[in-house]
């Protein structure tokens, strides 16, 4: 039948994410298990042993108990760690050494479910490190999956308090200053993790929507969008807090906003938490992707350190940092990857490691941030075309002709000097992406608009 839903169709280019049940059922929970755990298998010479970890949504506890039956069949040794941040499931897998399956849908509606996966000591799974095999492995077994499904052991381990520990490992807890901070949980998992890992250190938490609900209640869990930060806003004014912290629904992404009410970009705690991380660690190397503002390099080469551009995606910036043992790694979405922390991105370390520079500083995070922002950024612009490969010509022989410097490591990015776009295709949908930097604001909207004026000739055409 035309709408049976097709294995296939909810593999994404990094993880696996789907409408419960129309799109994601137990039945393909238990195929994808099995096939994960044979291709885990595969890439082991040691024990078959997965971890597994959910997020809050309804649809959690039926879906895990069908990948722990899907995985032993598959004959992997399964322990669960229960209710857990993604970057609480890359710990895992590094603490224990093992490969792991996170069960999340991270800021997507309620009614979606999802899998983030990881070889040992969070190695990335994605569309090119074997996330299609593991597609094959699981489109062969699910013809034969039984009903109703069997019931499977699993050894279950409490790592909380150790991943708190681990997190606070990376900042001297001692230059802390009695900071008070407000952390919008948006009632994913940021409501578990956050007060256990501020539980021993001198700060004040106020903690906003901090109850586990997988019907996001209160507002969307994704503080990547304006209008989901208006509440904690409201809150650090009317508390006079020193900063806000805005969790995703994973919570392995954190947005900062100062004590005006005003949020930091991706780029901009990716440049402040470089200088932290270069100041530790002299002359290392610290990656930034591609759309990151042009102030992340130059922070890095103020600091004497080694700057590296990479693709936008975990997976790419896992692999660069394993080939050129980078320190840190940040990308504008902020997502924030530390070599210590298995190459893994984890929000909450990020937003620790700027606590102690503010600490440090004696100043407001207004004060803090203000050389870290030396340009004015348009955001990503989502363009519906129908010809992408056309309209990213156009664009390119419109700069060449005006002297443009070019590179193609992902997308299109074009440098005029005083300013510069990268234009990136969206793998799914007849998209193009438009990240515009300029000098100002002023500046920064005239060429978006010279931009979109070639996308509308080429379209028009």
């Amino acid at each position: 039948m035309a709408d049976t839903p097709q294995l296939r169709d909810i593999f994404k280019a990094y993880d696996v994410r789907g409408v419960v049940p129309d799109e994601l059922n137990a039945t393909m929970a238990y195929a994808i298990g099995y096939g994960f755990a044979r291709f885990a298998a595969d890439q082991s010479s040691g024990e078959n042993h997965l971890i597994i970890g959910r997020d809050m949504r309804s649809s959690g506890p039926e879906l895990v108990h069908a990948i722990i039956a899907g995985a032993s069949a598959a004959g992997a040794k399964v322990t669960e760690i229960g209710l857990a941040s993604t970057d609480m499931l890359y710990f895992a897998t590094g603490y224990l050494s093992s490969p792991g399956i996170m069960l999340t849908a991270s800021h997507n509606p309620a009614r979606y479910n999802g899998m983030k996966f990881c070889l040992s000591s969070a190695a990335p799974v994605g569309e090119e490190s074997g996330l299609l095999e593991v597609l094959a492995f699981a489109e062969e077994i699910l013809p034969s999956v039984p009903s109703p499904l069997p019931t499977a052991e699993a050894e279950h381990r409490e790592l909380l308090e150790e991943f708190a520990n681990h997190v606070r490992s990376f900042i001297d807890v001692d230059r802390l200053r009695p900071l008070k901070i407000v952390a919008d949980c948006a009632n994913g998992m940021g409501g578990l993790v956050a007060p256990n890992v501020f539980a021993k250190l001198p700060v004040s938490l106020d903690l906003m929507y901090g109850e586990l609900d997988g019907n996001f209640p209160n507002h969307p869990a994704d503080p990547i969008q304006p209008e989901n930060l208006v509440d904690l806003q409201a809150r650090i004014l009317e508390t006079q807090a020193d900063v806000g912290l805005a969790f995703d629904g994973d919570a392995d992404r954190v947005f900062l906003v100062d004590e005006r009410g005003v949020p930091l970009s991706g780029s901009t705690t990716t440049a402040i938490v470089a200088k932290a991380m270069l100041e530790k660690h002299p002359h290392a190397t610290v990656l930034y992707n591609c759309i990151c503002s042009k102030t992340v390099r130059e922070v890095i080469e103020e600091m004497g350190g080694i700057g590296v551009r990479t693709r936008v995606g975990h997976s790419f910036i896992k692999a660069v940092m394993a080939e050129t043992d980078a320190v840190f790694g940040g990308e504008h979405s902020g997502h924030y990857y530390f070599r210590d922390n298995y190459r893994a991105d984890s929000g909450i370390i990020s937003a620790l490691v700027v606590l102690e520079v503010l600490s440090a500083s004696g100043g407001t995070l207004s004060e803090l941030r203000r050389p870290f922002e030396r340009y004015h950024a348009s955001g990503e612009i989502n363009n519906t075309v129908r010809d992408q490969q056309g309209v990213t010509a156009a664009v390119r022989s419109h700069y060449e002709a005006l002297g443009a410097l070019f590179d193609e490591l992902d997308g299109l990015t074009v440098d005029l000097g005083s300013w510069w776009f990268n234009l990136r295709p969206s793998n799914t949908e007849p998209l193009l992406r438009l990240n515009v930097e300029a000098q100002n604001a002023t500046e920064c909207q005239r060429r978006v608009d010279e931009v979109l004026a070639i996308f509308s000739q080429v379209e028009a055409s």
